[in-house]
């Protein structure tokens, strides 16, 4: 099996608002091996990458089914609860969900989780922000003034 890792973090929902908007702006560039993907809290990443879905995604590894309905006979699991895990999962960027003559392929994208949380992963959005600002109002004194 191929192993293939993804970075994933943990960060609230208003931080990670923040820190979009001012990659969005340029104020802030993602180190590299930073995560791309992020989750809002501990409990909802452990839900995305619960024991079942990583069951499943051995499954998917190693059988290498061609198709929804192959997955179906051999994960042992119905077909609407497989959907739905499946769309989340790819919404994660974790599976992808090619389509292949009128048939969705499972294919996992990831193997692996390297988990990132901590406060810093807000902090130096903050401090590039405040950086801006500071340098902003310093270049520009008269508009200050006004």
């Amino acid at each position: 099996m191929k192993v293939k890792v993804m970075n994933v973090g943990v960060i609230s929902k208003e931080e990670y608002q923040k820190r979009t908007i001012a990659i969005a702006k340029g104020i802030y560039k993602p180190k590299k091996g930073e995560p791309k993907v992020w989750f809002e809290s501990i409990n909802s990443m452990a839900q995305v990458l619960s024991s079942d879905n990583q069951k499943l995604l051995k499954l998917i590894v190693e059988h290498e089914p061609s198709s929804l309905a192959e997955l179906e006979r051999i994960s042992r699991r119905k077909k609407s609860n497989l959907s739905r895990t499946l769309k989340t999962l790819a919404r994660y960027g974790i599976v992808e969900l090619p389509k292949e003559g009128g048939k969705l392929i499972p294919k996992v994208k990831a193997t692996d989780f390297n988990v990132k949380f901590g406060l810093h992963y807000s902090r130096p959005v903050q401090e590039t922000a405040q950086d801006v600002a500071r340098v902003s109002s310093n270049a520009h004194p008269a508009d200050a003034r006004r």
